[in-house]
């Protein structure tokens, strides 16, 4: 028996004998005509444990590729070396859809999809590397709705990408539980970065800049994990949100104001600290319920044990948009307050004497930072005398430190 033949019989035999052993083999994907189906050949065949490589250069894809092999590391040789241009795609609406546990990708690009640029769907520990998805053409609602997509997954990695143009967020985690985005930008997106319906959940490092929000954390009815909780904002950079909302019609990002910073909507336990907000013509901080009817009895629209804390605030509110001029405007004037809240809380008597403290709304900033709750609710209960409350002084608690999120393929995380 030849060496040769002895290492290959011997892989195969730990390969056999162990879930946790794989073979660990790269393919070269060769430049040329036949690149997609080079590529979609090899996502299909190879074994678990390996690495395909792309090579530097643009590349014309016609339709969407997918991966539903385990533990595959897919590698181009740089965001902007690597590009998958999708512009004539024919088939599929995706660049890519991953249905596989264990799914590192780094060093490439997307653009042009019709659809999401790169959707992970139920998956067990999926990394985004030094990612780039794009819409080259700029801000347009025929544009794909979502860049970076992980949806109904767990363990997820999102590191040093880049996201512009997309109709609905840039970069969007979905009913997903163990996340942590970082060192990332999202700009000319409707929303930069969202967060949806997840539990435990790390965003820090990253800016978002020129979308219609920056960031976005969000609960929604009707989904089958709700009750998002558990999420840390912090020291990111949300400034410059400028972009007019381009969303198609009837999506719930539609109503994002232009020129709002970063946003919590109906979540609990969300902390929001050492985050850069400035030249957000709407508002710097939004803390809202969902806006909308709904008909999900499980679903609770109100945010509750939210802790804001320890940001800084540049220039906000002067020329506010959408349902913040509508709403907002007239109850504080200009400029609109650096921090707001609207006031919705759960039950007649917790609109006269606050929410109780496992549910309050925590505010601790350094003096001179603007805030108004604008007691919705109080105003529906007693109209005749309504108003706003500007004395930050009174949120002033905090909720108790929750620690960092871990992942299994995180080996610098913080």
């Amino acid at each position: 028996m030849n060496k040769l033949f002895k290492v290959a019989a011997a892989s195969m035999l730990l390969m056999a004998t162990s879930p946790y052993a794989y073979a660990q083999e790269t393919i070269q994907i060769e430049a040329g005509e036949n690149i997609q189906e080079s590529l979609q050949e090899a996502l299909i065949l190879a074994e678990p444990g390996s690495t395909i490589e792309l090579p530097a250069g643009k590349f014309s894809f016609t339709g969407a590729l997918s991966l539903d092999v385990p533990n595959i590391t897919l590698r181009g040789a740089g965001m902007d070396k690597t590009i998958l241009s999708f512009a004539g795609q024919k088939t599929g609406s995706e660049g890519l859809l991953i249905t596989s546990d264990n799914v590192w990708i780094e060093g490439l690009a997307i653009e042009d999809t019709p659809g999401d640029g790169i959707k992970a769907k139920g998956v067990d520990t999926i990394s985004f590397i030094n990612v780039r998805v794009e819409w080259t053409g700029g801000p347009k609602a025929e544009n794909g709705s979502y860049g970076l997509y992980p949806v109904e997954s767990k363990n997820v990695l999102i590191d040093g990408n880049v996201v512009i143009g997309a109709s609905d967020a840039g970069i969007y985690v979905g009913q997903s539980q163990n996340i942590i985005v970082r060192n990332s930008r999202a700009e000319y997106n409707v929303a930069g970065i969202e967060i949806e319906n997840c539990y435990f959940a790390d965003v820090y490092d990253n800016v978002a800049t020129h979308n219609t929000g920056g960031i976005l954390i969000f609960d929604m009815p009707n989904l089958p994990q709700k009750g998002g909780h558990s999420i840390r904002v912090y020291n990111n950079k949300a400034v410059n949100n400028d972009t007019a909302n381009f969303a198609p019609p009837g999506n719930i990002v539609g109503t994002v104001p232009m020129g709002t910073g970063i946003m919590v909507m109906s979540n609990r336990d969300v902390e929001v600290f050492g985050n850069e907000m400035a030249e957000n013509a709407s508002v710097n901080m939004l803390i809202a319920a969902y806006p909308r009817e709904y008909n999900d009895p499980e679903f609770n629209p109100l945010p509750r044990n939210i802790y804001v804390h320890d940001n800084t605030y540049g220039r906000g509110g002067w020329a506010p948009d959408g349902v913040a001029k509508e709403m907002i405007e007239p109850k504080t004037g200009l400029p609109i307050p650096d921090i707001v809240w609207d006031g919705a809380v759960g039950g007649v008597w917790a609109a006269f004497f606050g929410p109780d403290d496992e549910d309050a709304i925590h505010i601790k900033e350094k003096e001179g930072t603007t805030f108004a709750n604008l007691d919705f609710v109080y105003d529906m209960i007693v109209p005749w005398n309504a108003g706003i409350d500007r004395d930050i002084e009174d949120y002033n608690g905090s909720i108790p430190p929750r620690d960092p999120v871990v992942l299994p393929q995180d080996k610098a995380g913080k």
